[in-house]
């Protein structure tokens, strides 16, 4: 056995910090991401609103990269993002994702099951002109996903694009906005001593939610 795979056999957490019961949380899942998201805030938790974000490709592969958490509606959770990167092309043919929070500092995890679907322009165009104007620029500058020579390619494009919009506002532009993943599961998942875990499941069907208590 290298050392190496006994350094990685080693790496143990035991949890502690809390449990969770079905007795105690909300009727619905929206509202206990709520209740917890506010928790980790206060907890000053390292970028809460990072997600794991899973998509499937048109072959059946999957892809999964970390993207931000930048509303919550009743209905799901809203990202933003380039209309033609890979992830958006995924949606496209396969509107079926999957994000996953993680929050060491609360020893806590979040899996979300559902469907994304674009907002409306109004509702992108508002967050949008909330960016900050490098942010906006930038989102303007990359040809996001596309195969880039050198990172001087995106420069040269930066430039222009600063040059192309100096002195006036920066406006969305129609190849970049918003998805809301409208969640058909939700699992909160809460690290106990032992790995007994806590895992609270929320499925929605007929309807309505239905919650459950799952094994670790």
């Amino acid at each position: 056995m290298k050392n190496t795979d006994r350094e990685i056999y080693d790496l143990r957490i035991n949890y502690s910090k809390a449990s969770l019961n079905v007795e105690d949380v909300s009727d619905g899942p929206v509202e206990q991401f709520n209740t917890w998201f506010a928790e980790a805030l206060k907890s000053k938790v390292y970028e809460p609103n990072a997600m794991a974000l899973s998509t499937v490709r048109k072959d059946g592969v999957p892809s999964s990269r970390i993207v931000l958490l930048k509303k919550m509606r009743m209905d799901g959770f809203v990202f933003f993002t380039n209309y033609n990167s890979d992830k958006a092309l995924d949606i496209s043919q396969n509107p079926a994702v999957s994000l996953v929070f993680l929050w060491h500092e609360l020893e806590r995890q979040i899996r979300v099951e559902g469907y994304a679907e674009k907002i409306p322009d109004q509702e992108s165009d508002d967050y949008f002109l909330s960016r900050p104007r490098e942010s906006r620029l930038g989102a303007w500058a990359s040809p996001q996903s596309e195969i880039i020579e050198g990172r001087n390619v995106l420069e040269q494009k930066a430039h222009k694009i600063h040059q192309k919009f100096e002195g006036k506002e920066v406006t969305r532009p129609d190849f970049w906005g918003g998805y809301v993943v409208k969640p058909q599961m939700i699992e909160f998942w809460q690290g106990r001593p032992g790995r007994l875990h806590d895992r609270i499941r929320y499925v929605w069907k007929n309807k309505e939610w239905i919650i459950n208590r799952l094994a670790p």
